[in-house]
């Protein structure tokens, strides 16, 4: 079942500057650490380690993602740099809302979704193509909104 919308992914170039940004024009504040996804790239691309870092303002969390090219972000557009890259809806049980969800005319890009510890993910596109990631949270993060709801 969709709980709700848990975050929504903002591309940017500069990614020190675009921290700073959300931090004094809207009050963002850095959620737990900077996330190392060099373990998906190619080996010969490693050194290039996307960044990607999740902020808080009250209930809401914004993940600020840089380096899109990078074939760590199959479903995203390169070309889309300084866009939302995606929103992410929150589920309590990811692989029946993949299934219900592709029956109902989503594309994905893996055939099912990935597990990464704390959260399990996977990124699908609706008919129009518009990108949208449906997260499970399965163990502790930073990031629940359940923390923030109590």
């Amino acid at each position: 079942m969709i709980q709700r919308i848990h975050h929504l992914g903002i591309k940017v170039r500069d990614f020190d500057k675009m921290i700073e940004f959300y931090k004094q024009a809207f009050g963002f504040e850095i959620v737990g650490q900077e996330l190392d996804l060099s373990f998906q790239l190619p080996k010969d691309k490693a050194q290039l380690r996307p960044r990607v870092l999740m902020m808080r303002t009250g209930n809401c969390f914004i993940e600020i993602i840089q380096n899109l090219s990078l074939p760590v972000f199959p479903a995203m557009s390169p070309s889309a740099q300084g866009s939302i890259a995606h929103f992410s809806v929150e589920v309590t049980d990811i692989d029946q809302e993949f299934d219900r969800l592709k029956a109902l005319g989503m594309s994905f890009e893996t055939p099912g979704p990935e597990h990464y510890g704390h959260v399990k993910s996977v990124h699908g596109r609706d008919p129009e193509g518009n990108d949208i990631e449906l997260l499970e949270i399965v163990g502790p993060w930073d990031c629940d909104l359940n923390a923030l709801l109590q």
